[in-house]
């Protein structure tokens, strides 16, 4: 059977990052080795982390994303162009870095989780959303 892998978005990582919804708790039901992040949530990640002026933030970020296997985007630009192509001719607008995130899961069949899903779920992608509120 094969194993499911998931994508985490940028949010998910951030209340990760801040200990919040008991994620690391179900980051260890799920296996460290299943979850990867996307180059576009690394480079969120930095930006936030440098934008706060903390030092011990950027720090904390770079030790975070060394955790995950990264994804490049590369292999989903096809993806990118064609959903953005059809999202834009239905008048629909959608976030770059979400769509790049979104796309990046489509590419390499992965399931995303976001506490976003409404950022997502024009996509033909699996959605999870871990965070109980």
């Amino acid at each position: 059977m094969k194993r499911t892998r998931y994508l985490l978005d940028t949010s998910i990582c951030v209340f990760l990052m801040r200990g919040k919804f008991n994620l690391y708790r179900k980051l260890e039901e799920i296996g460290l080795r299943n979850c990867c992040i996307s180059e576009i949530t690394v480079a969120e990640l930095l930006f936030g982390a440098v934008w706060s002026g903390d030092p011990d933030n950027l720090n904390l970020t770079k030790n975070f994303c060394k955790e995950f296997e990264v994804i490049p985007i590369y292999g989903s630009l096809m993806d990118y162009a064609n959903q953005k192509s059809s999202l834009r001719s239905q008048g629909l607008t959608v976030d770059d870095f979400d769509l790049l995130i979104g796309c990046s899961a489509m590419a390499n069949n992965l399931t995303l989780v976001t506490d976003n899903v409404k950022h997502f779920n024009h996509l033909p992608i699996r959605i999870e959303n871990w965070v109980k509120r």
